[in-house]
């Protein structure tokens, strides 16, 4: 990890796998923020295999509101995530792409994907044991 530029003298800092980041500027921090909801990192994998309208990503995610399916999809174009293509048809229609950026994110989804499904047991189980003692 490069470390950051510039004095970090009377800034609020936080140390980031041992390399200090302004906590009002920091790279992870706001990166994370943005993809660690509960819908971001679903719609970037949803998106993995091309295109989708709105209503294909729905039903690839029921339960995510119509709301908050339009609202992920805003806040992941705002970041360059994905892409949003309007077709001049009656009515328009409208497809969500990632963007070059999305799929090298996605690359790192996938392996946390893979991850999670290796130690979910072993998460879920050590849950199970703080919870039974508290």
């Amino acid at each position: 990890m490069n470390k950051p530029t510039g004095d970090m003298k009377g800034k609020r800092v936080a140390i980031v796998c041992g390399v200090p980041m302004d906590m009002e500027n920091c790279p992870v921090r706001d990166v994370m923020d943005n993809i660690g909801g509960k819908w971001n990192s679903l719609m970037i994998l949803s998106l993995a295999d091309g295109p989708l309208r709105f209503s294909q990503l729905r039903r690839l995610i029921p339960d995510i509101s119509q709301r908050m399916l339009t609202q992920t999809l805003r806040d992941l174009q705002r970041d360059g995530y994905i892409h949003r293509t309007v077709y001049p048809t009656q009515p328009p229609s409208v497809e969500y792409a990632l963007t070059d950026l999305g799929r090298s994110l996605l690359g790192l989804l996938k392996h946390f994907v893979d991850w999670s499904v290796e130690n979910h047991g072993a998460i879920r189980a050590a849950r199970e044991v703080y919870d039974a003692q508290g």
